[in-house]
Formats: C-alpha cells, structure tokens, sequence
C-alpha cells in the first residue's frame, strides 16, 4: 500500500468496538468473478483472515461487487450505499474496466476524487484497490496511466492504495508459472488462490495500520 498515517474510523473500531463493517465496492475482482464458490472471494476470504486477527471484534464485509462496472456506474451505488448504512471502512477497486473499455484518463481522475470526497464527507475511513496486472492487455501504456492516475489521486487526499498492480507485475517476472496459477482459465480474473493471496496481504496491511502508533507501508501480494 501506499504509506498513510492512519484510517481513522477502522482503528476506533478495532480498539473499541463494538463491531467493525466494511464495504467492498467496484467490479469483477469484488464480486469474485473466478472464484469457485463465494466463500472464496477476496471479501469472503479478507472476513475470515481479519476475525482470526481480531477474534473479539464481531466483522461483516458486504460485498457490492458488480462485473463489468465502471467508476460512474459505482460512484452511482456507492453514494445510495453511504446514504442507506453507516459503514466503518470502503474498500473501493476501481479503474480496470474503464482502462480497458475506453473511458476518458480526465473524466476518471475526476470521478477518483468526487468518490473520495464522497467517502471522508460521511466520515468513513477509505482504501482503494487498483487494477490487475495481466500480461495480455491491450495499450497497456494507456492502463498504466489509468493505475497511475489512482495512485496520484490518492496520495493527494491521503488515501491509502492496495497497490495490486505492481505487485502482480512483479509476481509475474519473478515467477511467471506461479503468477499464472494465480489467474481463472480466462487468463484475466483471479483464480481462487489469486483472491487468497490478495486477501492475505490486505489483511496484512490493515491489522499494520491499525496497530498503535504505527505507520505502515505494505503492499498487496508477493
């Protein structure tokens, strides 16, 4: 991820309780389009990974995944979900289907920052998941600057990013075979063991970032 000083509403929740809710929003990787069942998706398998860690602390991940979605389409929904709930943390992944299906690199930038003023004017704590590396894609100078355009985005509001671009990538060069494991049959979503692996390191990185007095910089998969 990248460094942030805290997420403010998580951490209350974690060292006074009484329950911690989170909702995870955006397209195909949050639905678990891949996955074999739905206790397999990054939200199913990041519930299970946080109770282990905060075993006291009763935990509900809603999962507001939608295949195909764009950032209009989920700025949409995720403006009736803050209205409808009161939630502790947003995981918002956003930006894959409007790198790879044509929308304007301005247009999303702006749509990243209305979401995320959204988002700390209910005064919910934040995090945002950007794309998937996949080696397959199509003008990927055009996704990197997508990816980028989150990451400036964030860093600029104090937002913390699931940097799981990069760290794919980097899978991918160290360990092609197992990188591909990783992946569904369609070569683009993740596979089960793909969704562990991210649910693994975005525990990883919110039980850091909510220990006292601590600072972390993690990122979301090896």
């Amino acid at each position: 991820m990248q460094p942030v000083a805290s997420l403010s509403t998580l951490s209350a929740r974690v060292a006074q309780g009484p329950s911690l809710t989170i909702l995870a929003i955006g397209s195909s990787s949050t639905e678990g389009i891949g996955a074999s069942a739905k206790d397999k998706t990054y939200p199913a398998r990041l519930r299970a990974l946080l109770g282990k860690a905060w075993p006291n602390l009763p935990i509900e991940i809603v999962n507001a995944g939608i295949g195909g979605e764009t950032a209009p389409q989920t700025l949409i929904r995720l403006k009736t979900a803050l209205s409808a709930r009161r939630y502790d943390l947003v995981i918002w992944q956003v930006g894959t289907n409007d790198a790879v299906n044509g929308g304007d690199l301005g247009a999303f930038k702006t749509m990243v920052g209305d979401g995320i003023a959204m988002v700390k004017q209910a005064g919910v704590s934040l995090a945002l998941l950007d794309p998937q590396f996949f080696p397959g894609v199509r003008e990927p100078e055009r996704y990197r600057d997508f990816v980028a355009a989150i990451a400036n985005t964030a860093r600029g509001q104090n937002v913390p990013v699931f940097t799981r671009y990069d760290a794919m990538r980097e899978w991918y060069r160290n360990d092609a075979q197992a990188f591909t494991s990783a992946l569904s049959s369609d070569g683009f979503h993740m596979s089960d063991a793909g969704y562990d692996c991210l649910a693994r390191d975005m525990a990883t990185a919110l039980i850091g970032m909510t220990a006292p007095s601590r600072a972390v910089m993690a990122q979301t998969a090896r």
